[in-house]
């Protein structure tokens, strides 16, 4: 029986380059625009409280067609009345169409049909060679100059582990886009696995998806 009966047609969402919420992850965000901060409130008001992330393209800031959903599971005001809250990704969906109200910020109509995976159990990738990712994902790390809790990284599961590189690692929005839209936890790895050594080879991530 598919889990996606209970989860609304209509979401507000959140077009954000370059940020990426993927399904059993958690993306903490800071608001501060009063459109979004409007946002928080409505959606704090309803039973499921979610929010779609939404990656962005072109001057006029159209939509690309999958995000994925979060819900709010944590919020606290700071005092000069902005906000620090915390998604936790639920499933992703294909847009239909903005809709037109009096908000003012976007929302869309959604489906969440074919997504019935990202409402299920953790993923598993089994033919992950993890000891070969490590190596280069530590090369990758001295190359950009990045930090990261190694210890952290090699206690994760697979699916925390390349979901939450995929989140992290500054990659192009498109290149985050090709991540979401991956169909499974292998092809997402081997996505994030041809960023990683692309880039160490000095090419730039944004040639890949050319």
């Amino acid at each position: 029986m598919s889990k996606t009966f209970d989860l609304p047609d209509t979401i507000p969402v959140f077009p954000l380059p370059g940020a990426l919420l993927l399904p059993r992850s958690h993306l903490p965000l800071h608001l501060f625009e009063p459109r979004y901060l409007q946002m928080l409130d409505d959606v704090l008001k309803t039973e499921h409280r979610l929010i779609g992330m939404v990656q962005p393209y072109g001057k006029d800031q159209r939509l690309h067609s999958i995000g994925c959903a979060g819900r709010v599971t944590a919020f606290s005001e700071t005092d000069d009345g902005r906000y620090m809250i915390t998604m936790a990704g639920r499933s992703r969906f294909r847009t239909f169409n903005e809709v037109d109200g009096f908000t003012p910020y976007r929302r869309c109509k959604v489906s969440w049909q074919g997504f019935e995976r990202d409402l299920g159990p953790a993923e598993v990738d089994e033919t992950f060679d993890r000891h070969k990712f490590m190596r280069a994902l530590e090369r990758y790390f001295t190359e950009e100059n990045l930090a990261t809790d190694w210890d952290s990284l090699q206690e994760a599961d697979d699916e925390l582990l390349i979901n939450s590189l995929s989140m992290l690692c500054p990659f192009e929005p498109e290149d985050k886009q090709a991540l979401l839209e991956a169909p499974s936890l292998t092809t997402r790895r081997e996505t994030l696995t041809t960023l990683i050594e692309y880039t160490l080879r000095g090419g730039s991530a944004e040639e890949i998806m050319q």
